[in-house]
């Protein structure tokens, strides 16, 4: 460990005249002896947005021997400048003029890595796309190489219902000003500036309903051979993001590695659902390895590290039990696909022959879901999926009389034909124990009129069957003897997806097939391990005031009307109100999401959130009040929203959109 520097806040100049706000953590000799920089690029504001996780995390680097600096882009925090959307050019661009100054100062080597989580881990990989000449590596954790395919906005052609949501959440986040105590007198017109040019979110993203070229810019899946440094590729099972880690190590041909644990949307260090590891120590020896030129064995280590999970009851569990394991190469040769049969029997063999099954899940048909994203909070995970089982069509195996392995994506194949030109299939595999409950061990969400393609789905001619090929979510997962297998279909998956403008009935062609990633045991697995996890010193902080987080569902009865309530007090996930000490900045957020839809009503589904948000000091007190809300017709959707921003108690500005997103087979 080395003594580290501090430079609370800095500019780095652009091309354009603009500048970009940046926090660095150096070794204290660096200047003497210049060291390799960790470039971290996001919009959430390294004054105060992130600085509880940067601290420890950056400050630990720069103990361990690396220039780490946290910038925040062209729009947000105290940076110069406005945004107009996510992963535009223009961010990429300004990052590769950030690594180019970076190399250049005279305490960096000239070479530099960049990381990052979500959005960081997104750019991550979409500016090494780019080949900036300094950039030697990256580490990109909980991100994705298809924006469309597996981001927030849509799923299997299905509209995620946190398309809204985090458009509410960014909304507020980019009405945040400047802070005076850093940019000066200034801060106010800037502030007034990016508020009048605040984009509507979830308009700009459901304006594009099919995998068009906005989606395809940046998903570097349209060309792996584009990213020519090493990756090292992070994810957790607890996350919505994890299907990116396999996909990256079968497309790149460069240096690569996955890891994947049982954590949710967070690094690694920092894991929940546990057990964490010592991630930053694996960071450290890869860019040890790619940085600095020393050959510490990282790159002998499995292609994959995976963690599979065993049974444990539905609902929070941490740790999660289980182990890690390893592949030497993804896709693994040791993965053996096993199709198990789709009949009337269940999953199993039927002597009777085909036969055809019909069935129409009640519209809020998966309030047992969870978070489409975890965060490593209490209540995200699926609940018992017996409630939703039961308004399923349910094919059940026989009890296993060994123990069952898989690491990868399962499949269902399916004949399907609908009585509507517009349908959901939602496909869940589960795991039911002697005792009944049901866990989900993963899942799947298809809008029909995509069977074939993204880009240019197609009605659906009611009556006709169609081969249909859905392939769930990646998972680790070991299923005990005496253990069942099931797979559930509905024609619904609320509140996740929004629902298809009429209520459809699906008609199953049996046989079918579920085709599962089977893998048999190794003795090497035993030898898999990390370090425990380490962290820099914390951030200074205060708890202000405690939080609250409330997750609920109700059904009435009599109409039939399914309501689904969440509410973060004082946090947005409960975390209650804190203080930055050493900045004198205390933050305060708030959301509440209320979600009702009719048993047989797809078009009563109506989705509101409000969320207000405070921050400030002493004569300097900011709060930003966000409204949004969406229904839709057979035809079109309809988005309203507001933002009403107060500095000091007065209003300094408003907001308000409404429009109407016509419906593209959705």
């Amino acid at each position: 460990m080395t003594d580290i520097h501090v430079t609370e806040h800095l500019f780095i100049p652009l091309a354009d005249g603009t500048r970009l706000a940046a926090r660095l953590w150096l070794p204290a000799d660096a200047p003497a002896e210049p060291v390799p920089a960790i470039l971290e690029y996001i919009p959430y504001r390294k004054r105060d947005g992130t600085r509880g996780r940067d601290e420890p995390m950056h400050g630990w680097f720069a103990a361990n021997g690396y220039a780490a600096i946290r910038v925040d882009m062209r729009g947000s925090g105290e940076s110069d400048g406005l945004m107009d959307d996510e992963y535009l050019q223009r961010e990429l661009d300004d990052a590769c003029e950030v690594i180019a100054w970076l190399a250049a100062q005279p305490w960096c080597s000239g070479r530099v890595g960049m990381m990052g989580k979500s959005w960081g881990g997104f750019n991550a990989l979409q500016v090494a796309a780019l080949r900036p000449p300094a950039l030697k590596a990256i580490i990109t954790v909980c991100s994705t190489d298809d924006r469309y395919a597996d981001d927030i906005h849509y799923m299997g052609g299905a509209l995620l219902n946190d398309n809204l949501w985090w458009a509410t959440i960014m909304l507020g986040y980019q009405s945040r000003p400047p802070d005076p105590a850093l940019v000066g007198e200034a801060w106010r017109a800037q502030w007034l500036e990016r508020l009048e040019h605040l984009p509507f979110f979830p308009a700009l993203w459901l304006a594009h309903q099919r995998r068009d070229a906005y989606w395809r810019h940046g998903s570097v899946c349209e060309d792996f051979d584009a990213i020519a440094c090493p990756v090292f590729a992070v994810g957790g099972w607890a996350d919505a993001y994890t299907n990116a880690v396999p996909r990256l190590l079968e497309g790149l041909k460069v240096p690569r590695l996955g890891l994947i644990g049982p954590w949710a949307h967070v690094y690694a260090q920092d894991g929940s659902p546990g057990p964490a590891i010592g991630f930053l120590q694996e960071a450290r020896r890869w860019w040890d390895h790619w940085l600095k030129d020393r050959d510490n064995g990282i790159m002998a280590e499995p292609m994959l590290r995976a963690y599979v999970e065993d049974w444990r009851p539905p609902g929070p569990c941490d740790p999660v039990p289980g182990r890690f394991v390893g592949e030497a190469q993804w896709p693994s040769p040791r993965i053996v696909p096993t199709a198990v049969p789709i009949t009337r029997a269940g999953l199993r063999p039927d002597v009777a022959g085909p036969v055809e099954l019909s069935f129409r899940s009640p519209a809020w048909t998966g309030l047992a879901v969870g978070e489409w994203m975890g965060t490593g909070v209490a209540g995200e995970e699926p609940a018992d999926q017996r409630h939703d089982d039961g308004f399923s069509l349910v094919f059940d195996g026989e009890p296993l009389r060994e123990r069952l392995e898989l690491l990868g994506a399962a499949e269902v194949e399916l004949e399907i034909a609908a009585d509507k030109p517009v349908a959901q299939l939602c496909a869940r595999l589960c795991d039911v124990a002697p005792d009944g409950s049901s866990r989900r061990v993963a899942y799947g969400i298809l809008n029909l009129t995509h069977r074939d393609s993204h880009a240019e789905p197609s009605p659906l001619e009611p009556g006709r069957f169609v081969s249909v090929r859905l392939k769930l979510n990646d998972c680790g997962y070991a299923f005990a003897p005496g253990h069942v297998l099931r797979l559930a279909l509905s024609t619904a998956y609320w509140p996740l997806v929004w629902p298809a403008p009429a209520a459809a009935t699906l008609t199953v062609h049996c046989p079918g097939r579920l085709v599962l990633p089977v893998r048999p045991p190794d003795a090497a697995d035993a030898a898999i391990g990390f370090e425990p996890p380490v962290r820099g010193a914390k951030a200074p902080m205060s708890k202000v005031a405690e939080g609250r987080m409330t997750r609920s569902t109700a059904l009435d009865l009599l109409t039939g009307v399914a309501t689904y309530v969440t509410q973060g007090e004082g946090g947005l996930f409960g975390e209650g109100v804190l203080r930055f000490d050493e900045i004198d900045t205390t933050l305060s957020h708030s959301l509440r999401r209320k979600l009702t839809i009719g048993r047989d009503e797809p078009l009563s589904a109506r989705y509101r959130l409000s969320q207000d948000y405070e921050m400030g000091r002493e004569g300097w007190r900011i709060r930003i009040e966000t409204r949004t809300a969406m229904r839709a017709t057979a035809t079109n959707f309809v988005l309203e929203g507001s933002v009403t921003a107060f500095e000091n108690g007065a209003v300094a500005a408003t907001r308000e959109w409404s429009e109407v997103i016509p419906r593209d087979l959705l």
